[in-house]
């Protein structure tokens, strides 16, 4: 039984709620291990939904999935001399192994990048051999200092997409590819919507040659960097001397790409949707998308009741809607509507007598509205619009709520102004210098989240640095970020 303690409001303390929804809806709780989580069944089923959805968009575009070691020779990290200094601090080492000290220590993955492109010097001899396209699901470890249930822990769980291609041109097309990719899962599916666009060089995946990212803006007006892509140019395959030969006969390096998403995205998709009862999942990512609620008091009444109960969960599930009856005995239909009311699962379908006998049933819905009986007769039909509907509502609601935090054409002023109250995306101009972004962070704790996408771009391109008054190179999109 869920806690009927009431939440936090979101107003009171943003950070309390979250971690009273994870809890309530029973996605996650804590570890012994410091700084690690349990995924519970219920979060746990969502992040099976994001990893179905995700892996065939992965398929359909070329790509296999393939898996490789937890543990990656210390040595591999030294090749790469900005990918080593990008992870050092976060490191977990294995020194020993088998009640002996190794002859050299293992670091635990904290990505992939270094082991996979030793595999690849082995695998890739010609552009025959060109493209490479593969992903892995896996886990990782990055020792965290401050750690969030799903926003930020020293395991979790993610994709990696590494590619490897025969010019530079490719692998761009395939960091934006990908980068595309993303945005369709997380707006399609998260009902999510992100600006994407490039990193500038202080944010930018170390390593690569150039970083893509999405960003959200969650309830609270702080960015969330909910995936990255990244042109990783020949850094890596220079320094595992993954090389193929060309068409030509020559001899050249690799050109290669990482992107990825995590469990990140579970936290995500609570901070944008879910209110002050606890979760709200859009539907296509929901564990159960349905849950059917039997209401009765007589033996005679519970046969019937739950014969047209397991019957409508049988003609849904035949219609691919994940559906669950709550036929638990001892537990007020009441209380069990407020606890799959916290767990975020989309609709409630309420049978009592009287709906057996119209052939019937009470619909509720978790975004609100008014309950309403609904017929039997073509029940799953009109399910499946009820979440298409809210699919797109909850797109559209997070979209306006971004849109109205969002400032464009911005000053030095209104930047601080904003990052010292409510928060927001903040749109202005920006010089290029690394100066200028070190200042405004230092200041404001505000960092560029991304160099937006031209359809993301103001109607007026600014002409002035926002900080510094310079010339401006590029419009900028600035939020303080989890």
């Amino acid at each position: 039984m869920a806690d009927t303690k009431a939440l936090t409001t979101r107003a009171a303390d943003f950070s309390a709620w979250y971690n009273e929804v994870i809890m309530r809806a029973e996605l996650a709780d804590y570890s012994p291990v410091r700084g690690c989580m349990v995924i519970r069944p219920n979060g746990y089923a969502i992040w099976e939904e994001m990893q179905r959805a995700l892996d065939r968009m992965f398929k359909d575009t070329g790509h296999q999935n393939a898996y490789f070691p937890l543990f990656i020779p210390q040595s591999f990290l030294s090749r790469e001399a900005e990918h080593v200094e990008g992870f050092a601090p976060e490191t977990a080492v294995v020194t020993h192994g088998g009640g002996k000290e190794l002859e050299e220590p293992l670091v635990v993955r904290p990505t992939s990048e270094t082991i996979i492109y030793s595999m690849y010097a082995k695998w890739i001899q010609s552009y025959r051999d060109l493209p490479v396209l593969i992903n892995q699901w896996a886990n990782v470890v990055r020792w965290e200092l401050r750690t969030r249930l799903f926003l930020r822990t020293t395991e979790f769980l993610w994709q990696e997409g590494h590619t490897a291609h025969a010019t530079e041109a490719e692998a761009e097309a395939e960091t934006r590819q990908m980068l595309g990719v993303y945005r369709t899962f997380m707006e399609d599916w998260m009902a999510m919507p992100v600006l994407t666009g490039l990193k500038t060089d202080s944010e930018r995946f170390a390593g690569a040659l150039r970083t893509y990212a999405c960003e959200a803006l969650m309830q609270d007006d702080r960015a969330l960097q909910a995936g990255t892509s990244h042109n990783l140019g020949q850094n890596f395959a220079r320094a595992f001397e993954v090389t193929f030969q060309t068409a030509e006969g020559t001899l050249d390096y690799v050109w290669s790409t990482s992107w990825g998403v995590s469990t990140r995205l579970i936290g995500g998709l609570i901070m944008t949707h879910s209110d002050d009862n606890g979760l709200v999942c859009p539907p296509r990512l929901a564990q159960y998308q349905v849950v059917i609620v039997p209401i009765h008091k007589t033996d005679e009444e519970k046969t019937a009741v739950l014969d047209t109960a397991q019957r409508t969960r049988a003609v849904l599930a035949a219609a691919g809607i994940r559906t669950h009856v709550d036929a638990r005995e001892g537990i007020k239909p009441g209380a069990k509507y407020y606890e799959w009311e916290g767990r975020g699962v989309p609709l409630r379908l309420e049978i009592g007598p009287r709906d057996v006998a119209a052939e019937s049933a009470m619909l509720a819905r978790r975004t609100g509205g008014k309950k309403e009986p609904v017929p039997l007769a073509g029940i799953a039909e009109r399910l499946h619009a009820e979440m298409n509907r809210m699919q797109i509502e909850l797109l559209e609601a997070a979209r306006a709520r971004r849109e109205a935090a969002s400032i464009r054409g911005a000053t030095r002023e209104q930047l601080i102004e904003r990052m010292a109250g409510p928060g927001g995306f903040v749109y202005g101009g920006f010089c290029g210098a690394a100066s200028c972004e070190t200042e405004i962070k230092e200041q404001t704790k505000a960092t560029i989240r991304v160099l937006p996408d031209p359809e993301f771009r103001s109607p007026v391109a600014p002409t002035r640095c926002l900080w510094c008054g310079q010339p401006s190179v590029a419009e900028a999109v600035w939020a303080k970020a989890y």
